[in-house]
């Protein structure tokens, strides 16, 4: 049994070369939401969901992007209101978000 049922990290990565970033897009902002709701949720925790800020996931020029463990899904975000889904659809409902997958 994994540790936890999903873990969730976000590029937070800001480059300084001029190249896309995933925190031009606010990517901490959004990783803080989605560790706020989970907490509300209270899904929170071992057995249930950890939401992580990951360095660069070398994928900033399709981002803000995020991924799901242990399904190694991979989604590109654009507003709360996208995170909110891939929660209620992914992570609640185990299906995969296919109009934000990457």
């Amino acid at each position: 049994m994994s540790y936890y049922k999903h873990h969730i990290f976000f590029c937070t990565n800001q480059r300084t070369d001029g190249r896309a970033s995933c925190q031009d897009h606010n990517a901490q902002e959004m990783r803080d939401y989605l560790k706020k709701r989970v907490k509300e949720a209270g899904l929170a925790g071992p057995g249930g969901i950890r939401i992580n800020n990951a360095g660069c996931l070398d994928r900033c020029g399709q981002g803000p992007v995020l991924v799901v463990y242990p399904e190694e899904t991979w989604y590109q975000y654009n507003s709360k209101e996208d995170v909110d889904e891939i929660l209620e659809q992914h992570i609640k409902s185990n299906q995969r978000l296919s109009r934000l997958l990457i």
